[in-house]
């Protein structure tokens, strides 16, 4: 009998963690919106390393967040009212706007461009 106490006390613990992540992250999503006049995602898995939670500002500006799960990053979503994209395709990549770091550190580097 014990065990089963042990097991959902755990599990309670568990949620509380997830939530309080998920909220943390909810709040920076927010933030990201507000500063780019609203926003839209794509959740993709990066391994053991958690989800990555893609962000989009309307205004082209571009960034990332990343959950330790993939449940995190859809309750994450869902709290700060994220509409999310199943992939990260031609329409929705032709939202980001690159500037010249981002040019720099994606393929300058590979084309004998400076070093950031």
């Amino acid at each position: 009998m014990g065990d089963t106490a042990e097991t959902a006390d755990a599990a309670g613990a568990a949620d509380k963690k997830q939530d309080r992540t998920a909220a943390k992250l909810a709040k920076q999503i927010g933030a990201f919106a507000k500063k780019h006049g609203g926003a839209e995602g794509q959740l993709a898995h990066i391994g053991q390393a958690g989800t990555r939670i893609v962000l989009v500002g309307t205004d082209g500006g571009w960034g990332d967040l990343v959950a330790p799960t993939f449940a995190t990053a859809q309750l994450a979503a869902e709290k700060a009212g994220l509409t999310l994209h199943e992939e990260f395709d031609g329409e929705f990549a032709a939202r980001v706007r690159t500037g010249p770091y981002e040019w720099t550190r994606m393929a300058g580097i590979q084309l004998g461009g400076h070093e950031n």
